[in-house]
């Protein structure tokens, strides 16, 4: 799976993980304890990328190996290379997921 496979794949996972979240809302009265989903999502997201990770074979501690430059002596593991293609999607995410939050009533 390439990077940009693993990215389609976790936003649909997000997608769903948000979705859910915003359905729990609906029974959620206290304003910290909506907020507190924030953080839910945020352990979502890394639990995510763990479990596409180990599904696919991906180790994150590993050295990441550009195909398109090898030489790149950065050294950047999996994990870094993942967050760093993947922190938009959550941008997005968790943006929508407070907007959600905030106007609830």
């Amino acid at each position: 799976m390439n990077i940009y496979e693993f990215r389609a794949e976790l936003e649909t996972r997000l997608l769903n993980e948000k979705e859910y979240i915003i359905q729990e809302l609906s029974s959620m009265n206290d304003d910290q304890e909506r907020l507190g989903m924030l953080g839910i999502f945020n352990e979502k997201y890394k639990e995510l990328i763990k479990r596409l990770a180990n599904e696919n074979g991906i180790d994150l501690n590993a050295p990441y190996q550009n195909e398109s430059n090898p030489s790149n002596s950065e050294n950047l593991s999996y994990e870094q290379i993942i967050f760093g293609k993947t922190m938009s999607i959550y941008d997005k995410l968790v943006d929508e997921l407070y907007d959600k939050i905030t106007s609830v009533n």
